[in-house]
């Protein structure tokens, strides 16, 4: 997994490539985390993302989470896989999805 970090107007896009699981999730944990203090919007930039674990999971969550106090997290270009992912654990309906 890559991670590459944009801001613009107080949102920070990471666009992410490759999995996310096991291994790489703690990766994408920490990029959020340094960008946390001074973002208003996180978007998650899934273009590229061909796979995501319940590992990937749990960081999306904790983004959610983190974010809900506020303009929140948004998840941009699932394919059709990891959007099937999401939508079987139900997170479909907590998390916002372009």
């Amino acid at each position: 997994m890559t991670t590459e970090v944009k801001k613009a107007n107080g949102a920070y896009t990471i666009k992410i490539s490759g999995g996310i699981d096991t291994l790489t999730a703690p990766e994408l944990e920490q990029t959020f985390k340094e960008i946390e203090p001074q973002a208003d919007k996180v978007i998650f930039d899934m273009k590229e993302v061909d796979y995501i674990s319940s590992a990937g999971i749990r960081v999306l969550v904790y983004v959610h989470r983190a974010m809900s106090s506020k303009d929140g997290l948004v998840l941009r270009g699932l394919n059709k896989n990891v959007s099937t992912i999401i939508s079987l654990t139900g997170f479909d309906k907590v998390l916002t999805i372009e």
